[in-house]
């Protein structure tokens, strides 16, 4: 145990003494997938053998991890985050192609929505460690293989019940496996449905389909095509104030749906559907293996809202029909909606049906070019904002050995995206057109001009299926090389990895708007970063069963196109001083790979320098909508993960999962403030105080301890318990500025309000799983498996937390934070027969 404990002691010492070393919250201001069910095969041998080999083999990174399987599903139920890192922070491929979103860098999960059978084999790599496809990033990769061959022959079909977001789903799956060793299919497919979900309100509509081929040539040329896709329509579920939902009792009150002739709307559908082609060479050339692939992706996706004008706001939970906004000036009108809420369902849902009288009673004159024409105006709409897309993709990456301890890796990635932006009108609701204007800029504005939306088509009357409001077009080139080298040695492995960028974006107006007419239409000014990155790690093999894993990177980022532009919708103006984002990280592991113990203990650390965020809101001040573009925003990741996998017996294995972090703010970012409707600034560096705030809104601490039972007779059973905590509201950055607390002194009852942190609760959830196998043929068997999630039903759970950007400072309720709660006791039921 001594080697031990002078390894592992010294990295704990050093990582909580910089724990130490950070600062209270800056001073200067303040004063105050559903089926999955890991499985674990083992032998007697398994047991039995003590046996190390001379030269120890390295560390298989994209083995399976405990933690990583715990925290993707058990804890996702949460939202917790994995190392506190957002999306854009994980490499996804197919095949070994990135396909991460270009406008944001996130990835689309809903694309292979439903195709949990044909997407179940992934290579995944944790953290900075060395790859085979890609550079990677500082969250890891997660690389799905769908090459037909790789497919064990057989057919699947599936049916699963739930009480989730859908309530069925009936799935299937054949492949053919290699026949005559020359041609491999896999097909596959699925629905997924509920007239209505977990929350009221909600529906779900879902098909999916996926086809691999692939034709091998010889042992070293095979070409593979696949193409899948999951169309998808559901209607969201909402978040709300804690006032909405203490006074209808619900945790899971939904403002989005109401009653249109008796029957259950929704008004915020998700419609999307973008399906993808990948065509791919798999090329042995000696000691070299070369990939290449060409993907081809496409499609629409969307989010339908209401929108008004000339008419009171829609919404139910509008903070002026709220109880607590008349508490202190009408008592008459505090008690009608305190009963309204509590007792008349309809009156705290939306009324479609007063939409529809609206809009056939606004007999409207409007003028249109050299022409008057007179019809119902709608006051209400519902209208689609749309992000459809395409892109062409060529990536090819080589693998070659040079010898037994040395492997080499490099590959390009090429990327032409367009990303269409526009609004599209949905549903008139019973009006005969909507008028292309912008309400707010013909509040502010006399010069008729200056509220078109289109100059080039002024006054321009809205049917349904037409385009208004903005129409523009995101052109993102990326060109991308990277290049690695691993080196394995008796006791040491390592490697060092570099990649080379060039990003080169811009915005192309398809609409003139009235208020930026020079800098709104046709092609803007193309912004062009060239980045890099480099990164390395070693392993030192202590025993052919424990390892020491140190990775260290350094990443320069674009940004990304959402971010650069201060409002994308209407002008190409970027923010001013925009450039690259920098990164650095590191992670320090301990690992275990025993036959009746598999752990891993990491303790890491990242920063992240230069981001920009940007938001648009309405300001309650300046009362109207702005563009809030925070520049220099610094943040820093540190914290622990622990996970452990350990057999008692051949047919009894425990878990331990638990993961502990520290995410702030570390600096004071600057923030310009400009109106939506003008170039006009409302404010120029005006400095927020964010520095030690605590990253919000989701769990920077979990924990789970588990078991699993193999019975002999082919059945399973196993339950988790499950804790998570250090959960803070995310914050609103303009009640953290020295406007915000002017006129105040310190001891005004609303500054520690303003300017103070809200901690969650902490809860705890347990889940349960268990299942059954059946041989009923040669080859032929039916499987049951239930899994039950949040077990003790609880409710308290806070899964989405933030204040709101409209704010009032001197009465803080007046816009209190939103919230959104973990589902009660829920099920997944699956019953598959395989053949």
């Amino acid at each position: 145990m001594g080697y031990k404990k002078k390894i592992v002691l010294p990295i704990i010492a050093v990582f909580f003494s910089s724990i130490c070393a950070f600062g209270q919250v800056d001073t200067t201001v303040v004063t105050v997938d559903e089926d999955f069910i890991p499985v674990i095969s083992l032998s007697a041998s398994d047991f039995e053998s003590d046996d190390e080999a001379f030269d120890i083999s390295g560390l298989l990174q994209g083995s399976n991890d405990v933690f990583t399987s715990t925290a993707g599903y058990t804890f996702g139920a949460c939202r917790f985050r994995i190392r506190g890192y957002d999306g854009e922070n994980t490499t996804m491929m197919i095949n070994g192609t990135p396909v991460n979103d270009p406008e944001t860098g996130k990835v689309i999960y809903s694309t292979w929505g439903g195709l949990n059978d044909a997407m179940r084999n992934t290579v995944n790599t944790i953290g900075l460690a060395a790859t085979e496809n890609t550079f990677g990033t500082l969250g890891g990769t997660s690389s799905i293989i769908t090459r037909a061959s790789q497919f064990s022959p057989g057919t699947r079909i599936t049916y699963s019940a739930a009480n989730r977001n859908y309530r069925h789903r009936a799935m299937f799956i054949h492949s053919t496996g290699l026949k005559d060793d020359a041609w491999a299919l896999t097909i596959s497919g699925s629905r997924r449905w509920a007239q209505e979900g977990y929350v009221e309100g909600t529906f779900y509509e879902a098909y999916a389909y996926f086809i691999s081929l692939e034709r091998k040539f010889s042992n070293n040329h095979s070409f593979g095509f696949t193409v899948f896709g999951s169309p998808m329509r559901s209607g969201r579920s909402g978040v709300a104030v804690q006032e909405a939902y203490d006074l209808t009792g619900d945790p899971y009150y939904n403002p989005n749906w109401g009653y249109q002739n008796g029957k259950i709307r929704n008004s915020r559908v998700n419609n999307y559907h973008k399906p993808m082609m990948q065509l791919s060479h798999y090329g042995t050339f000696g000691k070299t293996d070369i990939t290449t692939s060409v993907v081809y992706s496409f499609g629409r996706g969307g989010n339908t809202a209401l929108n008004w004008y000339d008419a009171p706001d829609p919404r139910p939970d509008y903070y002026r029909y709220l109880p607590s906004y008349w508490e202190n000036d009408d008592e008459y009108w505090y008690q009608y909606y305190t009963d309204q809420w509590k007792n008349n369902k309809q009156f705290r849902q939306l009324d479609w049906d007063h939409f529809y009288f609206a809009n056939t009673k606004n007999i409207f004159s409007q003028r249109v070019g050299e022409e008057t024409i007179t019809g119902n105006r709608s006051k209400y709409i519902v209208e689609e904002r749309r992000n459809d897309h395409n892109q062409w993709i060529f990536n090819s990456t080589a693998r070659h050995r040079v010898d037994d301890r040395i492997m080499l890796t490099g590959g390009v990635n090429l990327s032409h995206f367009k990303g269409f932006q526009f609004k599209e009108m949905v549903d008139l609701l019973g009006g005969d057109w909507w008028v292309d204007v912008d309400q707010f800029a013909e509040r502010d504005f006399s010069d008729e001009n200056l509220y078109q939306n289109d100059l080039k088509n002024p006054n321009r009357l809205i049917q349904e299926g037409d385009r208004f409001g903005y129409d523009f077009t995101a052109n993102i080139n990326h060109y991308e090389g990277f290049a690695q080298s691993e080196f394995s040695l008796q006791k040491v492995d390592f490697f060092i990895a570099a990649n080379l960028s060039y990003t080169s974006f811009w915005r192309t107006g398809h609409m003139q708007n009235g208020r930026f007419p020079n800098n709104s239409y046709g092609d803007s000014e193309k912004h062009n970063f060239l980045n890099y990155g480099i990164k390395g790690g070693a392993t030192y093999k202590i025993s052919g069963r424990q390892y020491i894993d140190l990775n260290a990177g350094y990443i320069t980022r674009a940004p990304y196109f959402r971010n650069a532009y201060i409002s994308a919708r209407v002008r190409d103006d970027v923010i001013k001083g925009l450039s690259s984002e920098n990164i650095f990280a590191g992670d320090v592991s301990y690992i275990v790979r025993s036959p009746k113990v598999k752990s891993r203990l990491t303790f890491y650390y990242s920063e992240f320098i230069n981001q920009t965020w940007n938001r648009s809101f309405y300001h309650e001040s300046y009362r109207t909508f702005i563009n809030y573009i925070m520049t220099g925003v610094n943040t820093r990741n540190l914290g622990v993960e622990f996970g452990a996998e350990a057999n008692i017996t051949p047919d009894l294995s425990v878990n331990a999962v638990g993961a502990w972090g520290h995410y702030t703010y570390n600096s004071r970012p600057s923030v310009t403030l400009s109106r939506d409707n003008s170039a006009e600034m409302l404010a120029e560096n005006q400095t927020v105080y964010f520095k030690n705030y605590l990253i919000g809104g989701f769990p920077q601490a979990a924990a789970s301890i588990g078991f699993r039972y193999n019975a002999p007779k082919y059945w399973f059973v196993g339950a988790n318990a499950n804790y998570f905590g250090k959960i803070s509201i995310d914050i609103n950055p303009d009640r953290r500025t020295e406007t915000a607390v002017g006129g105040m002194v310190t001891t005004d009852e609303q500054l520690p309000l303003l300017l103070g942190q809200q901690k969650l609760p902490d809860g705890y959830t347990v889940d349960v799983f268990g299942g059954k196998s059946w041989r009923v043929g040669s080859n032929q068997y039916i499987r049951l498996n239930l899994s039950i999630s949040n077990l003790l039903n609880n409710k308290n759970l806070t899964v989405i937390a933030f204040e709101q950007l409209r704010y009032q400072s001197n009465d803080i309720d007046r816009f209190p934070p939103k919230y959104a709660y973990m589902y009660g006791t829920n099920f997944f039921l699956n019953l598959n027969f395989s053949f």
